[in-house]
């Protein structure tokens, strides 16, 4: 049986939720769920780093540029959740871009535009705002080691390679992308290098962080897992 708000005793008045791991592991989808029994605002820092990536690629911005100040200045990305789902939208500078962000070629550079020491410094600085808001529940690769070293939770996701891109490959057909798992397959191992590698922020366990290995839970049992672990707050 799946836990519940109910079966909690939370006693942190604003908790403070930090879960990194892997792409594709179903982090936001845990987040949101953990999210939505605790009454907590749920923050997708992917989703983030997406929009960026998004507006990079639509306005032709280079990689190699030294100064990103004027493009940065002009992204602006905000939440808003959605009546009829409970989910929140991602909105770039006034458009709901929630689909657009999740395509393949966003994908295949988010990783790149991700290394990118102002890009990762002005999202860290937007995320850091948000703790004064109220609780939160925040997904990432870097929120419980840079964004929230002080969490109160820290949960750091994981799973088989190959059963990560077996479920992205279905998610994406599922969606319409016309995709082979091999291409799958490659995307996923090419984020895992960079994202473990890179300069700035690189994704790593925090030394307090919970191992959730996901590869052969369910979805209520993962709920449950991290639930279990917002509990013992005291």
């Amino acid at each position: 049986m799946p836990a519940t708000l109910s079966l909690l005793i939370v006693s942190a008045e604003h908790p403070v939720i930090a879960i990194d791991g892997y792409s594709s592991c179903g982090k936001s989808t845990v987040a949101r769920a953990v999210a939505r029994e605790l009454g907590l605002r749920y923050i997708d820092s992917g989703a983030m780093y997406r929009a960026v990536t998004l507006y990079f690629l639509q306005n032709n911005i280079p990689l190699d540029k030294s100064d990103y100040s004027a493009e940065l200045d002009a992204i602006h990305i905000r939440f808003k959740v959605h009546p009829d789902t409970g989910y929140s939208d991602v909105f770039l500078n006034g458009k709901d871009v929630s689909n657009a962000i999740r395509s393949m070629e966003v994908s295949d550079q988010v990783s790149h535009v991700s290394t990118l020491k102002a890009v990762r410094t002005k999202m860290v600085q937007l995320q850091q705002q948000m703790k004064g808001e109220g609780g939160l529940v925040m997904d990432g690769r870097d929120i419980g080691t840079t964004v929230f070293p002080d969490a109160d939770v820290k949960i750091f996701m994981t799973a088989d390679p190959e059963i990560r891109a077996v479920r992205r490959f279905h998610e994406l057909n599922a969606n319409g992308t016309s995709i082979s798992l091999e291409e799958v397959r490659n995307n996923i191992n090419s984020r895992d290098f960079e994202d473990t590698h890179r300069t700035e922020s690189p994704l790593r366990q925090a030394a307090d962080a919970v191992v959730l290995d996901n590869s052969h839970l369910n979805y209520d049992e993962q709920l449950a897992f991290v639930l279990n672990k917002v509990s013992l707050l005291k």
